[in-house]
């Protein structure tokens, strides 16, 4: 079996393919808006000056997610590029 951990812990260049969404009621609704679901590639574009948020490029488009939200988002951590 894979090893798994948060989005939040990817870094700027590093790839992920979403496991499981951990999050209940609107952010979870907003996440599958935005095409985030089971083996969707994730990368890490860039973080905040603070670290929160960091962008992620989902399916040909950047998004921000907070650090918070990114915690129950969890991944198979890749070498791959979107």
């Amino acid at each position: 079996m894979k090893e798994t951990c948060c989005l939040s812990d990817i870094r700027p260049g590093e790839a992920a393919r979403v496991c499981r969404l951990e999050t209940r009621g609107s952010m979870r609704r907003r996440l599958y808006d935005i095409g985030m679901i089971e083996n969707t590639l994730v990368e890490c574009v860039g973080k905040s000056p603070a670290g929160d948020p960091a962008a992620y490029l989902i399916r040909g488009a950047v998004i921000a997610i907070r650090r918070d939200d990114c915690r129950n988002i969890i991944v198979y951590p890749c070498d791959c590029r979107c």
